[in-house]
């Protein structure tokens, strides 16, 4: 699942330019050209390269993005072309008007509730791009900076399962497994797929997981059992040994 379906309920701009930054970010992760650059610090990932210009960099690779696909979507091709009446309308207006019409509420209190509401998710959603790009293991790629953050895993619903997600960013659960405790986005995502509303969904075989952790991991995947008090660290490494000399 690439795009962000609730961006403009969180004034993040339209599916369309949320994908096209998130393309661009996963094909030139940690360089120049990646939007928000980890490797420039927890600040600029997180809230900063929303407050600068963007590097020369971003906007001359952001250019040979294909977005066809997702212009090809009617919805999402209508979004993109009046988010700037639709979104004040979904993001503050209406969060604001429902309150005081279901529950009796008073401006003041539902216009800063929704606000609140407003900066936490953004915060959580910053979390993606900051703290889940700096800290956490790294089971299934060792050698790239995104990791897998339990915390922000929690907080964005799923979405902090990020080094697998960089190293096999086609999976639509972006997580190994569902992991549903704290991945409720795959969760919705299958319940939709169960109705036939979602479909066409891309995963990873798990032959193919086992051989990348075996090849780049950090030796912190659990699934085949690595980490067993049961199963000597002698086995693991002579796992690894054997995997290296079949590939």
């Amino acid at each position: 699942m690439e795009t962000n379906d609730i961006s403009v309920f969180v004034l993040q701009n339209s599916v369309i330019e949320w994908a096209r930054d998130h393309r661009v970010h996963h094909k030139f992760s940690e360089t120049d050209a990646d939007p928000h650059n980890a490797k420039r610090g927890f600040f600029f990932a997180h809230v900063g390269w929303l407050l600068c210009r963007k590097h020369p960099e971003v906007k001359s690779k952001g250019k040979g993005i294909d977005m066809s696909d997702l212009h090809a979507d009617p919805l999402l091709d209508f979004q993109d072309r009046y988010y700037l009446m639709v979104m004040p309308l979904l993001c503050f207006i209406l969060p604001t008007i429902a309150p005081m019409y279901l529950w009796n509420e008073t401006f003041l209190n539902a216009f800063c509730v929704n606000i609140f509401r407003y900066c936490f998710t953004l915060h959580i959603t910053w979390l993606v791009n900051s703290a889940a790009h700096l800290y956490g293991q790294k089971p299934y790629d060792k050698y790239i900076n995104p990791a897998e953050n339990l915390t922000v895993a929690i907080l964005a619903l799923g979405e902090g399962w990020h080094n697998y997600h960089h190293t096999f960013p086609w999976d639509y659960k972006t997580s190994e497994l569902g992991k549903y405790s704290v991945n409720f986005s795959a969760a919705f995502i299958d319940f939709f797929a169960k109705i036939g509303w979602a479909y066409e969904l891309k995963t990873v075989p798990e032959e193919m997981i086992q051989k990348r952790v075996l090849r780049t991991g950090d030796g912190t995947h659990e699934v085949w059992g690595w980490g067993d008090k049961d199963q000597p660290i002698e086995d693991y490494n002579e796992a690894i040994i054997t995997h290296k000399k079949q590939y």
